[in-house]
């Protein structure tokens, strides 16, 4: 049986997934590690190239894209690997033997579902990796680098393909605790994300991804909060928008907040019908619970 299977989804971005795959490629040379990738709709040429230059590679080839979520469904539920390792098309894995730090964590923590990583965003080559951080539970993951237990995912419902994008981590973790599984934070495994966060707001998709964002975020209140909690959460997270964003002149982001509402109000009947929410004992727990890691820079890194 597979142990490990990394799990790439990527659409119209070959350089960035051949930079992953040559930075990869010590570790999906092994015999016993899988690697899966869904090309999802691509009209680049990357199905062309994976075949050419990358035969061990699964490969699965959207005619016509399906989206980010969608496609991770299919991978997670395509593996039969024990552990399956999610990443970006343009992250790669940074630490030295991770795959042995994984399953030792694993053997450790029966009730961890999923692994975060310790995750550096930028473009730069890292220089000081050095930290002193400790593994700790945590309310959530960051899709870009992350590991599933399979076990935990074949408990799970997919992951909600209808919203498109952002969210599906807090969906699985909210599930995930209901479930009595953990999520944890493992900083000994590191993975660069190479994307420069900062430069994100002067990008043509700003907006969408903002308004997916909210939206996502809303979403989830209305499937898994107390009710008691819901108008309180809404409210905090609008006048939060406006105060640091639209009230200082970001007028790209009011546009996000007026199509998020509209998409909550618009999606409100499958919300209810699709609601599952913690009890408020299970809620204090899971809000008490330390915030998700998303991002880690070295304090000399510029």
């Amino acid at each position: 049986m597979t142990k490990f299977s990394i799990l790439i989804t990527t659409k119209n971005r070959l350089n960035d997934l051949k930079t992953t795959l040559n930075k990869l490629a010590c570790f999906i040379e092994k015999n016993n590690i899988e690697c899966i990738i869904c090309d999802d709709g691509s009209s680049d040429g990357t199905s062309k190239f994976l075949r050419d230059n990358y035969p061990n590679i699964i490969l699965i080839q959207h005619q016509k894209s399906k989206g980010l979520i969608a496609s991770r469904n299919e991978l997670l539920n395509l593996t039969k690997a024990t552990y399956a390792i999610t990443l970006d098309d343009d992250a790669h894995i940074l630490s030295q033997n991770p795959f042995e730090i994984i399953e030792t964590f694993f053997e450790s923590n029966k009730k961890c579902a999923v692994i975060s990583f310790r995750i550096f965003w930028g473009k730069n080559e890292l220089r000081n990796t050095v930290h002193d951080l400790k593994p700790h539970r945590v309310k959530s993951f960051v899709g870009c680098g992350h590991v599933w237990r399979m076990e935990a995912w074949k408990e799970m419902p997919n992951y909600p393909e209808w919203f498109v994008f952002y969210g599906e981590e807090a969906f699985a973790s909210y599930h995930l605790f209901q479930k009595n599984w953990q999520v944890w934070f493992l900083p000994n495994v590191l993975i660069q994300h190479r994307v420069e966060v900062k430069n994100r707001k002067n990008n043509n998709d700003y907006t969408i991804r903002l308004r997916r964002s909210l939206r996502s975020g809303w979403y989830l209140y209305f499937m898994f909060f107390p009710i008691s909690e819901i108008p309180k959460k809404l409210a905090y997270t609008f006048w939060m928008q406006l105060k640091l964003k639209v009230f200082k002149g970001d007028y790209k982001a009011l546009f996000a907040i007026i199509g998020a509402t509209f998409n909550l109000i618009l999606n409100l009947p499958k919300l209810i019908f699709k609601r599952k929410p913690l009890t408020e004992l299970q809620y204090k727990e899971f809000k008490d619970l330390p915030d998700t890691v998303i991002y880690w820079e070295p304090s000399n890194e510029n």
